[in-house]
């Protein structure tokens, strides 16, 4: 069967964000930065092509008083995202532009102002890889390696500016604070922070850092066993948790109107919001909301294809049975 236009720019588009991944992560490579955003701005273009094609039409990809010439990334993301104020279509306007002066001049420190633009890219890409071509980029790349690494340059202005001629300095400043100011004010569609943490060791081979212990400090410091940051472990709120199933169950030819309600069985049954590694209580309000891991998405995927003419019923009986108040009881 001869490959259609789409799926050739599918495949170029895969291979494209292969490129960008492992070259940012690859540490010989000095311009990774440079190499990302070049790379993953052409596996979107490429990606959103394929997409329009498959719902508009191959015309749909070219210029309409120039149909020889197929549209750029900046047209592609205003036709698909007609959203301005989308964080998705911010942050890759965002990453054009920092490819766009990397031929010029794009130092180090660049990494730090858009290492979490770029994290955040990346988890976009794979989401709409899935929801556009039901390609799931973890067949790729293994999900741990999706994960971008982080060099530990400081951004310090007094360095910067003694160590640039002025005009640049001031350049990578103003960068600096604009992209800094949108992520306090966007969600993780736009940003994905990554930060480094220290972990304690007794093997002096596994330490990058030898410190000591002082019993006559007067600051304190706390040992904690893990951190997690919920923009990255529990992204998905009930009601995209709840979209992302049904489509996985009608992907798995599971027919089957998956709403509220059949999701609020499981979580009660199953305990899910008593479970960390499935779902995150945010307790700034008075009332706590609630945020849930793709783990979760998983688990009741896996738990509805088990017995899926049978499951909903099972779950009602069971609680109603357990707690005819409806409060639930944790599963097997």
């Amino acid at each position: 069967m001869m490959e259609t236009i789409e799926d050739k720019l599918l495949n170029k588009s895969i291979e494209a964000f292969m490129l960008a991944v492992e070259s940012y992560n690859k540490p010989t490579i000095r311009y990774r930065v440079e190499g990302f955003a070049f790379f993953v701005c052409n596996a979107w273009e490429l990606m959103l092509k394929s997409h329009l094609i498959k719902t508009q039409g191959e015309a749909s990809i070219y210029y309409k008083d120039n149909p020889d010439r197929t549209l750029n990334l900046e047209n592609c993301i205003r036709k698909v995202f007609t959203n301005k104020k989308a964080p998705l279509r911010m942050n890759l306007e965002k990453i054009i532009e920092l490819r766009n002066i990397s031929t010029h001049f794009v130092t180090e420190e660049y990494e730090m102002v858009y290492v979490p633009l770029f994290q955040s890219c990346v988890f976009n890409f794979v989401e709409k890889m899935l929801a556009f071509h039901n390609v799931d980029m973890t067949q790729y790349i293994p999900q741990n390696f999706l994960t971008l690494t982080v060099t530990t340059v400081p951004f310090d202005d007094g360095v910067i500016r003694a160590k640039y001629p002025r005009e640049i300095a001031e350049r990578l400043l103003s960068a600096e604070a604009e992209i800094t100011k949108l992520v306090s004010a966007s969600n993780a569609g736009f940003a994905v922070t990554v930060e480094h943490h220290f972990y304690v060791t007794k093997d002096k081979k596994e330490a990058d850092a030898i410190v000591g212990i002082d019993r006559s400090a007067s600051g304190r410091v706390q040992i904690v066993k893990e951190l997690k940051d919920p923009n990255i472990t529990h992204n998905y709120p009930a009601g995209k948790a709840i979209k992302e199933i049904a489509r996985r169950l009608k992907h798995n030819g599971i027919e089957t109107a998956f709403n509220g309600y059949h999701f609020d069985l499981f979580c009660k049954y199953y305990g899910i919001k008593d479970n960390d590694r499935f779902c995150y209580t945010h307790t700034i309000y008075a009332q706590p909301t609630y945020s849930y891991s793709i783990q979760a998405i998983d688990f009741i995927v896996g738990e509805y294809c088990k017995d899926p003419d049978n499951i909903i019923q099972h779950m009602k009986g069971s609680i109603k049975k357990a707690d005819p108040r409806g409060k639930g009881i944790l599963g097997p």
